[in-house]
């Protein structure tokens, strides 16, 4: 455990983490734990559009003045939402933390839901939801969790024309009144900052109110489609397969896994489909691992005529996996993950979001158990998992 790390559920059930870190940075987040994964199909895109209006006023700051504050003090203000998570933060000077706490502690406690400031934001998210159609990388991305799962989960968290011109100021109200609660609440601060203080801030800011996370069964599928479209020369798939639940060593074998095979230009997919062949261009792995659904993926961008051809490569290789890894290159991959990890330690937001995400799907502190349990993974398992006996297949091709 990191003697820098401190964390105290408050008596309303909010969680305050913290990382002592004696930089003159400081990065601060206030997280719900809900997103797309708490919406029914009819209100795909809520949590998201939510996330969009905390930015736009409080009783005593507009937009401008949110930004402002942030912005003219040295800082970067920014928010995202995930299927399990919202988050709002800011990374600043640490002299500043005052600062940071009060207006991102405003935005989540005192929206406005302005009624001509939603229909103009729900525009906004019209354009987003093009961008990402557009974009033949994020497209592919979205669609392969389609390939998956049954909705409302299959659907994108970010919504659908349909769902976002039915969700009118009232249901943004009121799914915020029954989710942003303090017991739903984590508050995460990395940097130079006083424990004590921050603990007080909450303690003094969050009253006593309880709220409420829908929630709705996760029903995985495998389904594989190829979709045409005019006006792109490449062709860009998505490989995806489900991985264990509630298992963490399985968990970390997906890392494990997913590393071995698709993450950096010494992984197994982009020496055999790239160097070996030069049948793609891009090649990537990513392992999505939440408490309620999990899977790992591989994206990679070739053409139209090699689909095929580098599916089956891709195949074969977990073959070889799954028979003849061995415990050196094993180790090899250990040591790039764990490497990988203490790199992405030394940005403040970075270690923010990492200690949101571990709180999220269990608790914060197994973070700082990390290197240990990569080190406890077992050559047995990661070459069981690697015997892949079906998956998820989703490809934008040109017409």
């Amino acid at each position: 455990m990191n003697p820098n790390f401190h964390k105290k559920v408050l008596k309303n059930g909010m969680v305050v983490l913290f990382e002592k870190r004696d930089i003159p940075v400081i990065s601060v987040a206030f997280a719900v734990r809900n997103g797309g994964i708490n919406e029914s199909l009819n209100e795909k895109g809520i949590s998201h559009f939510i996330e969009h209006m905390l930015y736009k006023g409080t009783p005593t700051r507009d937009s401008k003045k949110i930004s402002e504050e942030i912005e003219k003090n040295g800082g970067i203000l920014n928010g995202f939402t995930d299927e399990c998570i919202t988050a709002y933060w800011c990374k600043m000077p640490s002299k500043h933390i005052d600062i940071a706490l009060d207006v991102l502690g405003d935005m989540v406690r005192n929206p406005l839901f302005d009624e001509k400031e939603v229909e103009k934001e729900r525009k906004v998210i019209f354009e987003e939801i093009k961008m990402r159609k557009d974009n033949p990388g994020i497209y592919v991305m979205d669609e392969i969790q389609r390939m998956l799962y049954d909705k409302p989960l299959g659907d994108n968290l970010i919504g659908t024309y349909e769902t976002m011109n039915s969700i009118d100021r009232k249901k943004l109200v009121n799914r915020f009144n029954e989710v942003y609660k303090p017991n739903n609440m984590i508050l995460c601060v990395v940097g130079n900052a006083d424990f004590n203080k921050i603990l007080k801030f909450a303690e003094k800011n969050f009253g006593n109110e309880s709220g409420k996370v829908p929630h709705y069964n996760v029903s995985k599928k495998n389904e594989k489609k190829i979709e045409k479209r005019k006006g792109i020369d490449q062709s860009v798939f998505a490989f995806a397969y489900h991985v264990p639940l509630h298992e963490d060593k399985k968990n970390h074998v997906a890392e494990v896994l997913s590393t071995l095979m698709a993450e950096g230009m010494s992984s197994r997919l982009f020496s055999e489909i790239r160097e070996k062949r030069n049948l793609a261009y891009s090649i990537s792995g990513d392992s999505n691992i939440n408490k309620d659904f999990s899977y790992n993926l591989i994206k990679i961008g070739t053409t139209k005529e090699n689909i095929e051809k580098v599916k089956k490569l891709i195949l074969e290789e977990f073959q070889k996996v799954a028979k003849a890894l061995t415990e050196k290159e094993l180790n090899q991959v250990k040591e790039q993950i764990i490497g990988n990890y203490n790199i992405s330690m030394e940005d403040s937001q970075s270690q923010m979001a990492s200690l949101l995400a571990n709180e999220i799907s269990g608790k914060a502190e197994e973070f700082y158990e990390f290197e240990k349990n990569i080190l406890d993974v077992k050559l047995e398992d990661v070459k069981k998992m690697a015997n892949i006996k079906d998956y998820s297949f989703f490809a934008l091709v040109p017409e």
